[in-house]
């Protein structure tokens, strides 16, 4: 066992220590904290959830979960053609995802366009990219040594710089979230009268896709290409379900999110198995409760209202 407050990047949680959880909750917390590579852990995780968590919210809003799926999977394009050429797998994660994006936008964009069209489309970028990626392999004549990071992630090994880059991707993602908000979310819920009204929503399209193509790239490296939908997709929906006031939603998004990194984070360093399992699963159960309770809640407001019969719904009860 280390020496407490040594700097360790172990490959599973266990192997930093053998840590026993206990009722003790304040020195659970206080055992979790000692190590720096928890530290990195956990301050990646909380960039990551608030980054992916708002961009996230408004991709499930504009039903872009495909292009962010398929800009996810740029990750193997990235990351083979990065050690193809023999630069960090980051700058090939960012560099494929905002070609990625970009391509989306081109092919799959545009009000004019069908869904089917549209799905069309970015189905077309994500296998190139994977050729691309088995093209990438080919060239380069070896095994990917981390393809398993690259498939799951590798929360415990962040370092110093990769949180700091992080933080910087999210601040800038946020600064431009926040200057085009506004008429993101109108372009977002009525496109048409957006355009109408003179919002320009092909460029805000493109300016949103690149945004998640960023913290795609960004969450990617966290959370893996398979489990990158555990903190973009999960929180945003969930808090969607809750309630349909934006600004209590986003609050709510970024709330959630937390909670299923630091659960996620804090499960794994007291048990033998990876953070990923834990903030994928942690982040579909409160999703999938969540959507139960709110099935439940529907057909007891139509049973009320049967029993009402045809006419409108007694005074107090929401049609």
């Amino acid at each position: 066992m280390p020496a407490r407050g040594a700097t360790v990047t172990p490959t599973r949680m266990s192997d930093a220590a053998n840590p026993q959880l206990t009722w003790n909750i304040a020195r659970d917390v206080s055992e979790l904290l000692e190590y720096h590579f928890m530290l990195n852990a956990l301050i990646a995780g909380s960039i990551v959830a608030v980054m992916a968590g708002l961009v996230g919210w408004f991709m499930v809003l504009r039903r872009e979960a495909f292009a962010g799926h398929t800009l996810s999977m740029m990750a193997f394009p990235g990351a083979s053609g990065a050690t193809l050429i023999a630069v960090p797998a980051a700058w090939g994660y960012f560099a494929m995802c905002a070609a990625g994006a970009l391509a989306i936008g081109r092919l799959a964009g545009g009000q004019r366009r069908s869904r089917s069209e549209q799905s069309a489309g970015i189905a077309a970028v994500q296998a190139t990219a994977l050729a691309a990626g088995f093209l990438f392999v080919s060239l380069y004549g070896g095994v990917l040594g981390d393809l398993e990071s690259l498939l799951f992630g590798n929360i415990l090994g962040v370092s110093d710089g990769a949180v700091m880059l992080l933080a910087v991707v999210a601040a800038l993602s946020l600064a431009v979230l926040a200057a085009i908000a506004r008429p993101l979310l109108f372009a977002s819920v009525d496109p048409d009268t957006a355009a109408a009204r003179g919002v320009p929503v092909a460029l805000l399209s493109i300016a949103f896709l690149l945004m998640l193509a960023s913290a795609v790239a960004a969450t990617s490296q966290i959370t893996g290409v398979l489990l990158v939908f555990s903190l973009l997709v999960g929180p945003a929906a969930t808090a969607q379900l809750i309630t349909a006031r934006p600004a209590i939603s986003l609050a709510l998004t970024v709330a959630l999110g937390l909670l299923v990194a630091w659960l996620g984070l804090g499960l794994a360093y007291f048990s033998v198995y990876p953070a990923g399992f834990f903030i994928a699963t942690a982040s579909f159960s409160i999703y999938a409760l969540t959507r139960v309770l709110a099935g439940v809640r529907a057909g007891r407001r139509r049973g009320g209202f049967d029993e009402v019969g045809a006419g409108p719904p007694p005074s107090g009860v929401a049609a």
